[in-house]
């Protein structure tokens, strides 16, 4: 079992959760104690789990989230895991990771370089940056606290199954996400295919590139 300290839950609170298209739900958020990076995380819980449920760890995306940003698929994502996760019951770890943990400023700098030819891992490497610098250390944290230690994950991103797996969380099956692609987003999802080995259709990116 690795090592690493154990958080607690601190509050639980019933939110009521509506979305631009009308979906709605009820949801609780449970914030917590302990969490290994001092971020303010948050689990929003949906639906009833059950012995193995429905889980996302959804990045926070201010741009995609918040405003609609085409240039990403982190807004459509986070409105299909929430109805996705209710259907089913589990929980979306919403974590304070923004532009892959590097930063709203480092992302937008990172948006500046891509629209000079960049992709999004060498944007970020050409600002001296790692390409991906999340820790997924708190989430497993996140998961104990609520009592789940396995799960489906809800992810087109290995690397998150993966580290799971090694901070001792059973990621029974990977389950993948829609594809939500954009004018200004195909190119920015295939290199997360080239890139990172996510599950996602690299044959209809690279024609919808070329197109």
């Amino acid at each position: 079992m690795p090592d690493f300290p154990a958080a607690t839950q601190r509050a639980r609170v019933r939110v009521p959760l509506r979305f631009h298209d009308g979906y709605s739900v009820d949801a609780d958020v449970v914030t917590f104690h302990g969490l290994a990076d001092g971020e303010e995380h948050v689990a929003v819980v949906l639906g009833d789990p059950g012995p193995r449920p429905l889980v996302r760890l959804h990045s926070e995306c201010l741009t995609g989230d918040v405003f609609g940003s085409a240039r990403c698929d982190c807004g459509p994502q986070l409105r299909e895991a929430v109805e996705r996760i209710a259907d089913r019951g589990g929980v979306l770890l919403y974590l304070r990771q923004e532009g892959r943990g590097i930063g709203l400023y480092n992302k937008l700098d990172a948006y500046a370089l891509q629209d000079q030819g960049l992709d999004t891992y060498e944007a970020n490497a050409a600002l001296g940056l790692p390409e991906d610098a999340r820790d997924y250390t708190a989430a497993a944290q996140m998961l104990r606290a609520l009592g789940i230690r396995q799960l489906d994950l809800l992810s087109n991103n290995p690397d998150k199954a993966g580290q799971l797996r090694t901070l001792g969380i059973d990621v029974h099956d990977r389950v993948p996400t829609g594809v939500f692609t954009t004018a200004h987003n195909v190119r920015y999802l295939r290199a997360k295919v080239l890139q990172t080995h996510h599950t996602l259709p690299l044959t209809a990116l690279t024609e919808r590139t070329a197109g």
